[in-house]
C-alpha cells in the first residue's frame, strides 16, 4: 500500500490521492507513465513527480526514518507489508495508568518469530538496546499509552520508527472496543487460563509476584506474550480490508 501512496507529498492530501486513484493510477511508476491524466497544472505534476522519484529512492533503501516523518501518523500502517520483515509488535504492563506514578513492570517484543520479555528489577534495561533493532512497531493503544510509558521511564529511546496503533485502521473498517474483543470478533482464542484476564488482572499477578509467587509472573508472562503475538495475527488477517477500504474512490 505505501507505494500507492501520496499524500506523503508535500501538497497532495487525501482529496488529490483520491483523484489519482479514480483515474486507474495506483502505483507511483503508474503516475509517471500516466501523469497527463491527472487534471492539474504541469508544474504540479512535475514535483510531484520529483518526489515520487525520491520516496522510490528511499523505499529501497528501506529509509524508515523518511517514511515515519514524511507520511501521516494516522496512514503508518500502509507501510505494514512493505516493513513487516522488520516489524517489532509490543505490549506493555504496567502497576497502573499513571506514568508519573506507576512503574513498568513488563515490555514484551515480538519480531513475528520470537517473543522477548523484559521484567522490571531483571532485565528490562536491555529494551534500549533492542528497540534500536526494528523499523516498525505495531501496538493497541500504543499512541496514547504503551511508547508514552516507555518514553517516561527510558528518554533516551527515540522512537524514529514507523509506528501502527492497530486501534485506528481497526475502527475504520468495523472493528472497535479493546483489543480482547476484537480478537473474539476475528475468531483469535486464548488459554483456557489467560481467557478472561484483562489489565487489572495484569496488576494484581504483578503484585502477587512481588510477593513472591512466581506463578502469577509466568501467568503474566503468558497473557503478554499473547498479547503481542495476537497483534501479528490480527494485522495479518485484516490488512487486506484496510487497502480494500483506503482504495475505495
Amino acid at each position: 500500500m505505501l507505494n500507492n501512496t501520496y499524500i506523503h507529498i508535500p501538497g497532495v492530501g487525501k482529496g488529490l490521492e483520491q483523484k489519482i486513484w479514480a483515474q486507474g493510477i495506483h502505483t507511483w511508476e503508474e503516475f509517471l507513465k500516466m501523469k497527463d491524466r491527472i487534471p492539474i497544472p504541469s508544474s504540479r505534476k512535475a514535483r510531484i513527480c520529483e518526489e515520487i522519484r525520491k520516496s522510490s529512492e528511499r523505499l529501497a533503501a528501506k529509509d524508515h526514518c523518511f517514511f515515519s516523518q514524511c507520511l501521516p501518523s494516522a496512514e503508518h500502517w500502509r507501510a505494514y507489508s512493505l516493513f513487516s520483515d522488520s516489524a517489532a509488535f509490543v505490549d506493555i504492563e504496567t502497576t497502573g495508568l499513571s506514568r508519573s506514578r506507576d512503574k513498568i513492570t513488563i515490555v514484551g517484543i515480538y519480531d513475528g518469530k520470537e517473543s522477548k520479555i523484559y521484567i522490571k528489577d531483571i532485565n528490562l534495561d536491555n529494551i534500549v538496546e533492542e528497540f534500536s533493532k526494528y523499523k516498525l512497531l505495531v501496538t493497541f493503544n500504543g499512541a496514547r499509552f504503551d511508547l508514552p510509558f516507555i518514553k517516561s521511564e527510558f528518554p533516551e529511546i527515540e522512537f524514529k520508527q514507523l509506528h501502527i496503533d492497530l486501534m485506528y485502521p481497526l475502527r475504520r473498517i468495523g472493528y472497535k472496543g479493546g483489543l480482547k474483543n476484537i480478537e473474539k470478533l476475528l475468531g483469535i482464542s486464548r488459554g483456557d487460563d489467560t481467557e478472561d484476564l484483562t489489565g487489572f488482572d495484569a496488576v494484581r499477578l504483578w503484585r502477587q509476584y512481588e510477593r513472591g509467587d512466581q506463578e502469577a509472573l509466568d501467568k503474566l508472562i503468558k497473557y503478554n506474550q499473547e498479547d503481542i503475538v495476537n497483534l501479528k495475527t490480527i494485522i495479518e488477517l485484516t490488512y487486506p480490508r484496510m487497502v480494500e477500504n483506503a482504495l475505495k474512490t
